[in-house]
């Protein structure tokens, strides 16, 4: 689904990925973790064309991207902040979306699902924040694409649509999509991850599922697993 072979980026002086190397298989939900700075945005980034790397390959759905923005077309993205027009009511901005990739049906459901028909007629300047996660979220789950990438899709949602979200994302991953999430909530990740992969100041620290990584570091839940990786790197 992804592969990714000696990717380096540096912004300037600064060295954000130094010599990434991944394979993603089809099908199943990767986490990719790491603390602010690690890398994981830029990594994201140049899954999704969005930043050009000054070495490396990056083959996804088996096309190699340098010169091909195609494979763009099979991706659904949810970035971490989305800047909505605040002048566009919902219902337009859905509309737009949908003339610009393609009609679909799966919005009226997901509409239903994160109950957001009361706001379908407001500016999208006027909602909250948590309100305007959902319609990034219908956004992003409405078109049938077998690459989805969350960018902390948690971030201001209320239980219930917290809920609604991680059943959705066990939904279609049953119907063979492959996620690739980041987010900072651990329970989250622990929830809904096949896999996760660690990134620390560019580099991959541990690839592999939550028990391995408990069983690496010798300790018995996850969230201390990762802050053990934490403090011995910066001890």
């Amino acid at each position: 689904m992804v592969i990714i072979e000696n990717l380096h980026k540096k912004f300037n002086k600064n060295i954000v990925l130094s010599g990434i190397d991944l394979n993603i298989n089809e099908g199943g939900i990767f986490a990719i973790l790491g603390p602010n700075g690690s890398g994981k945005t830029t990594l994201i980034k140049s899954i999704l064309g969005m930043v050009i790397p000054n070495k490396g390959t990056l083959t996804v759905l088996g096309k190699n991207i340098k010169h091909n923005s195609t494979y763009r077309n099979k991706i659904d993205y949810l970035p971490q902040i989305a800047n909505f027009p605040s002048n566009l009511k919902v219902k337009e901005l859905i509309k737009m979306i949908k003339d610009l990739r393609g009609n679909t049906l799966e919005d009226e459901h997901l509409i239903n699902l994160f109950k957001l028909e009361p706001f379908l007629n407001k500016k999208l300047g006027n909602l909250s924040g948590g309100t305007k996660q959902k319609v990034n979220i219908v956004l992003t789950f409405m078109f049938d694409s077998p690459l989805i990438i969350l960018d902390e899709p948690t971030t201001g949602l209320d239980p219930i649509s917290l809920i609604r979200l991680k059943e959705l994302i066990q939904s279609e991953k049953a119907k063979g999509k492959t996620f690739i999430i980041t987010s900072h909530i651990m329970s989250f990740v622990e929830e809904v991850s096949d896999e996760i992969v660690f990134i620390l100041e560019g580099k991959i620290y541990f690839k592999g599922s939550i028990n391995e990584l408990k069983t690496k570091t010798n300790q018995p839940d996850f969230e201390h697993a990762i802050a053990s990786i934490l403090i011995n790197n910066h001890a």
